[in-house]
């Protein structure tokens, strides 16, 4: 595999991160496919959660799409999760979220999180809050006075772990089919 130099806006890894199973550091062009495919499990889980996120038939596409945009931009937050020890290098998590204009409220920039998912192996291990901090962090760094969550309705396990920290519902999307 070709190494590929980091984005100029990529998160570097910190100090804090050897005593947890990952890694953290911002995406490049080298991690697509396996970010891609991270994305399309937590797709795929969404809609377990509510049949209005069915996953469109071209979603693999799209995903690598996005991502690829993502990289380029200074607003976009792209982060890979890499294990470490025995499978050290292995890129086992995503984190996908950007920083976005409030045009009526103060704070006027919000970042916003609009994906996290991590292998199942890799949770429940302070893994999940440490993710959440270093988000926080990147995204005050480009501006962000607020910090939002964006995820099913009906997953509770979310709904839980944010409202444990700190989070909770500010405004509602309703939706039906047409």
């Amino acid at each position: 595999m070709t190494e590929h130099p980091p984005h100029p806006s990529a998160p570097a890894a910190t100090p804090t991160e050897t005593a947890l199973p990952i890694r953290v550091r911002g995406a490049t062009e080298a991690d697509l496919e396996p970010l891609v495919a991270l994305m399309l499990r937590l797709k795929r889980l969404n809609e377990e959660f509510d049949p209005m996120l069915e996953v469109r038939p071209d979603a693999e596409a799209r995903t690598r799409e996005i991502l690829r945009s993502e990289l380029g931009n200074p607003r976009a937050l792209l982060l890979a999760v890499e294990a470490t020890g025995e499978e050290a290098g292995k890129v086992v998590g995503v984190v996908r979220a950007t920083v976005r204009e409030r045009p009526f409220y103060t704070p006027e920039s919000e970042g916003v999180i609009q994906d996290i998912y991590l292998l199942p192996l890799y949770r429940r291990r302070r893994v999940g809050e440490y993710l959440l901090e270093e988000v926080a962090r990147h995204l005050k760094e480009r501006g962000a006075g607020i910090l939002t969550a964006e995820f099913p309705t009906q997953n509770e396990i979310a709904s839980r772990f944010y409202g444990k920290r700190g989070f909770r519902p500010v405004t509602a999307l309703y939706a039906r089919r047409l």
